[in-house]
């Protein structure tokens, strides 16, 4: 079977599981990890930001970033696909008490004159205020789509004038950094805050960070621990996102010729897919994935009539061969 449902079902390599048992650790709930510690300082100084928080989730460390940045009964403006807005169980709203409102861009894009037009400025107590603005680089529902740094420098630039922050949701910020070029610190100066995932491309079983100002990560520690995200001897977890770090960064560009060939394969333009998500229109959606697992390739419905097809590192060139033809026989 062939598993295109998500790149979150790698499993470590036999060299990862190696670094997590070698793992020094510590207790992190007392900052006293000491590998924890050094994946936090690595992937700050990656972005150009003075700390980072390890949290077992993305959504938890979404969640911590945006808490950071908009209180109760402020509003976070995102673009409507957005996984924070489709994909995290309400938790914003639930946790946090903040409210959302969203624009919608073609393959997930920044629209800068609807943000601008949607931005309402604090006016006292009968209007909801706007206190961040939340893009997502790579947009996973848009079909891992990257956003170009001009738009998200441009973004920056308009939030800095009327006083609202940013705060990028980079999951798969490996893979548009793979892509395009652009360097994580570039990507870094355009948010207030970021959350990056480990378990995604990377490969890694486990973990997020949040990625920010030293005062900001303080206080997602707090919210962490408030939440019940506090956690012990997190180095053996840590570990595996080092070693991801070293080993899965630069072959993610073998995921994207993957995708590209599974595009193909399904009717959908090559040069339309920017990594490793392949988003493919289907008005059987659900009976597609079930043709599709009967012939031994896993894909999953990501709506009524949208399938969705993840490359990752265990999907090697014999297999995305394999797959496309089954698929294009389907």
């Amino acid at each position: 079977m062939i598993d295109l449902r998500s790149d979150t079902l790698t499993t470590p390599t036999r060299a990862m599981r190696s670094a997590m048992a070698a793992a020094e650790v510590g207790d992190d709930v007392y900052g006293e990890d000491p590998t924890t510690n050094a994946l936090e300082e690595r992937v700050a100084g990656l972005f150009g930001h003075e700390a980072a928080l390890f949290t077992p989730t993305g959504s938890l460390a979404n969640v911590l970033a945006i808490r950071s940045l908009v209180r109760v009964g402020q509003e976070v403006l995102c673009e409507a696909s957005a996984h924070i807005a489709r994909a995290e169980l309400g938790a914003h709203g639930a946790i946090t008490g903040l409210t959302m409102r969203t624009w919608t861009g073609q393959r997930g894009q920044i629209d800068q004159p609807a943000i601008a037009e949607m931005y309402a400025p604090d006016m006292g107590p009968f209007l909801v205020p706007t206190a961040a603005v939340s893009v997502e680089n790579t947009h996973n529902f848009a079909g891992g789509a990257v956003l170009p740094l001009a738009d998200l420098q441009a973004l920056r630039s308009w939030a800095d004038e009327v006083g609202v922050a940013v705060h990028l949701d980079g999951a798969r910020i490996w893979n548009a950094h793979v892509a395009t070029g652009t360097s994580f610190s570039d990507y870094g100066a355009v948010a207030d805050v970021i959350a990056v995932c480990l378990s995604k491309g990377l490969g890694a079983p486990v973990g997020s960070l949040v990625v920010g100002s030293a005062d900001a990560i303080a206080e997602a520690r707090v919210w962490r621990k408030r939440l019940g995200g506090g956690m012990r001897q997190t180095g053996i977890l840590a570990a595996a996102g080092l070693h991801a770090l070293d080993h899965h960064l630069e072959r993610l560009s073998v995921d994207h010729d993957h995708a590209k060939l599974l595009a193909e394969a399904c009717g959908v333009d090559p040069a339309t897919v920017d990594t490793n998500i392949v988003v493919v229109p289907r008005p059987d959606a659900a009976d597609f994935v079930s043709a599709a697992a009967e012939a031994g390739v896993r894909i999953a419905a990501v709506g009524p009539r949208v399938v969705r097809l993840v490359t990752h590192l265990e999907v090697s060139k014999a297999d995305a061969d394999t797959a496309a033809a089954i698929l294009t026989r389907l």
